[in-house]
């Protein structure tokens, strides 16, 4: 075995079966976080709640994509696709902070 190399995870101990010295055990932490204001921020402006849920260059689109959907409210059609992205935004940026606290992704 050589000195700083990793003890295979099937074997499960709390001492190196070489050196015997004991094996710290990595934490296990879930940065949670708050549906509430992950929602709130995805109601004020289209991807902050993206942002906030770790998701950047998920939020960075859909800001792009909420721009874009803005504009086409001069030929009318944003009156009806806008509405619809940014209730789908406020659902999405909701449902992945379930996610994340429940572990099911991680960012």
């Amino acid at each position: 075995m050589i000195i700083g190399e990793e003890i295979g995870e099937e074997r499960k101990t709390k001492y190196c079966p070489k050196c015997g010295v004991r094996v710290k055990e990595a934490p296990t932490y879930i940065e949670k976080k708050s549906t509430g204001i992950a929602a709130v921020l995805s109601f004020v402006f289209v991807g902050l709640g993206q942002i906030y849920n770790g998701q950047i260059g998920k939020g960075i689109m859909f800001m792009i994509i909420g721009i874009i959907l803005v504009l086409t409210m001069f030929i009318l059609i944003g009156f009806i696709l806008y509405p619809l992205f940014w209730i789908y935004n406020i659902y999405d940026t909701y449902s992945t902070a379930e996610k994340i606290n429940a572990g099911k992704i991680s960012v």
